[in-house]
């Protein structure tokens, strides 16, 4: 049985190769309403391979994800409308079902969390507030991006961390309950920080109104968490397979986000996209590598340190994108559908190389090199 998973499995490998000589075919004959079709059956053949490989499953989410934002760039016009309905409009009620989603899954011992481990928790949020806002500030300058562009890449970084985080820390055998308490707290205090970031570092370039998003982060964020925490008290566990759903209605909705938000910005994307990954990458990676050494350098074991790594270079992209849009600064939105998809893949690369290395071994290494210099 055992050797018949595992060659369904190889069969989506071969099906990827083949699906990509198809796209580099049909790219280099200038077929470009075929080669996105290509393209995209390769990532899904690949994301089912990985499924049945223990090491490569975490990558499982990301390879969708990049599936699915490149049909949305190829073919944007098949998800720009529905009927008559602007798809733009479901980034709202997604981002909400996302937050609700992340409120059933907490309790209020996540919160007892914060008394049991305040310096890590205390350190994570303002190393995340610190480190993002000021290296998305330092890089919108440096790329010189027209001014609604670098204030999307300001936003994601005065955002709070995501969900993704959390999956990303358990994949790296980090401290998931570090994780869940930093994330949760970083999104309570979203409404103080983000817009008084905002308003400092952004507020040259775009329009900031300080009540009007606080009011705004209430509504996407906010309320729909502490809906999340009713259910998960008063109705959670009546109902098992919707315990069970709410994971996966949050991924959708991570999906739909950013696949609308592709397509919307389709064009926008093919002119500014590759200065656009570089900055973002930046962005991102340097949220990790600051936030780990960060942590390092303040003494705090490996887990946390790995855990404070992710959850200052994994922002709320998705939350970014909706307050562009209620700010109605559309081209906001291009810095953090471009930075949700840079995130889970870095993340997940990031994650599953910590994977492989044990962190207590590491810690007692660490250990033993300053005992024995």
């Amino acid at each position: 049985m055992a050797v018949l998973k595992k060659s369904f499995y190889t069969i989506f490998y071969f099906a990827a190769l083949i699906f990509f000589l198809a796209f580099a075919f049909t790219t280099f004959q200038q077929l470009h309403h075929w080669a996105g079709w290509f393209l995209a059956l390769c990532f899904f053949s690949l994301a089912i391979a990985f499924k049945g490989h223990p090491l490569l499953k975490g990558f499982v989410f990301t390879v969708v994800i990049l599936a699915v934002v490149s049909l949305a760039m190829y073919y944007p016009h098949y998800f720009k409308t529905l009927g008559q309905y602007k798809t733009t409009a479901l980034i709202i009620p997604a981002m909400q079902v996302i937050m609700f989603g992340m409120g059933t899954e907490l309790s209020l011992k996540d919160f007892a969390d914060v008394l049991r481990m305040p310096k890590a928790v205390f350190i994570g949020i303002v190393c995340h507030y610190t480190i993002m806002p000021l290296v998305g500030f330092t890089v919108a300058k440096l790329f010189n991006f027209p001014d609604e562009v670098a204030a999307g890449i300001i936003l994601v970084g005065c955002c709070p961390s995501g969900l993704a985080s959390n999956v990303m820390c358990f994949l790296a055998k980090a401290n998931l309950a570090l994780s869940v308490t930093v994330t949760a707290v970083s999104t309570l205090v979203a409404p103080i920080f983000t817009p008084l970031l905002m308003k400092l570092l952004g507020g040259k370039l775009i329009e900031v109104n300080i009540m009007d998003m606080v009011w705004h982060i209430t509504e996407i964020v906010i309320i729909p968490i502490v809906a999340g925490l009713i259910f998960h008290y008063v109705i959670r566990g009546k109902f098992k397979w919707l315990d069970k759903a709410m994971p996966y209605v949050s991924m959708i909705g991570i999906a739909v986000i950013l696949v609308v938000i592709s397509a919307d910005k389709s064009e926008a994307l093919k002119q500014v996209g590759l200065l656009l990954i570089v900055a973002t990458a930046i962005h991102n990676l340097s949220g990790f590598f600051l936030g780990y050494w960060s942590a390092r350098l303040l003494k705090f074991p490996e887990k946390d340190s790995r855990t404070i790594a992710l959850e200052v270079g994994m922002q709320n992209a998705g939350m970014a994108a909706g307050l562009a849009i209620k700010m109605g600064v559309a081209l906001a939105g291009l810095a953090p559908a471009v930075f949700a998809v840079m995130m889970n893949l870095s993340g997940s690369i990031l994650a599953n190389w910590w994977h492989n290395k044990d962190p207590d071994a590491q810690q007692r290494k660490r250990k033993n090199k300053i005992s024995h210099p």
